[in-house]
């Protein structure tokens, strides 16, 4: 496979499709990826086609000043959490005006994991904002664990808050009146989502 073939089947060039087809827009929020996720998304030629912004809030100071992260979820739960991932995607989706948020928190290593949140913990949030008044916009986190050393925890949560969103994309149905997403999700996992 050449070089120019497999950039063109990474899964930012694969995202990058779907948001243009959709003509569709995101913005992401990092913590412990530190820029990595916008550094893909933005080597893929066009990609100003789509990509917002995006915003690095590695304290949690920065998740509430900049993406209105809750006070209480960050007590309540810590800055490597479901909800406060979910909480960064729906944040800079909205400060930015995008159709899509996505967001990366964990614990990169090789300090700082716990029994509860061992070392390779990730929370991935995606966030999507549908048509105003159709009622299907939604945020979501998912946990993941992933091992080896603080390069490659950071690496495989790039690439997979790449493929979360890019999931999400493939998974809203277009508006033909609009040729907007309307939000209806695919999949065994729509159950899991919540409400923006």
């Amino acid at each position: 496979m050449t070089e120019t073939s497999e950039r063109d089947d990474a899964v930012e060039a694969r995202v990058g499709e779907a948001l243009r087809e959709r003509d569709h827009t995101v913005a992401v929020a990092e913590s412990l990826t530190g820029g990595l996720v916008c550094s893909r998304l933005t080597d893929v030629p066009g990609s100003s086609d789509y990509f917002d912004r995006g915003v690095v809030t590695y304290s949690n100071v920065a998740k509430l000043d900049a993406l209105a992260v809750s006070r209480e979820s960050l007590d309540a739960y810590g800055a490597v959490s479901e909800a406060v991932a979910r909480e960064m995607a729906q944040g800079v989706r909205d400060t930015a005006g995008t159709t899509w948020g996505v967001s990366t928190t964990g614990i990169a290593g090789p300090t700082g994991g716990t029994s509860e949140k061992p070392v390779g913990l990730v929370f991935v949030g995606v966030a999507y904002a549908a048509p105003w008044g159709s009622d299907e916009s939604f945020a979501r986190a998912d946990r993941y664990v992933f091992d080896g050393d603080r390069h490659a925890v950071k690496s495989q949560s790039a690439t997979q808050a790449l493929s979360n969103l890019l999931a999400g994309v493939q998974g809203v149905t277009d508006d033909p009146e609009t040729g907007s997403g309307t939000g209806t999700r695919t999949g065994t996992d729509a159950g899991t989502d919540t409400d923006a």
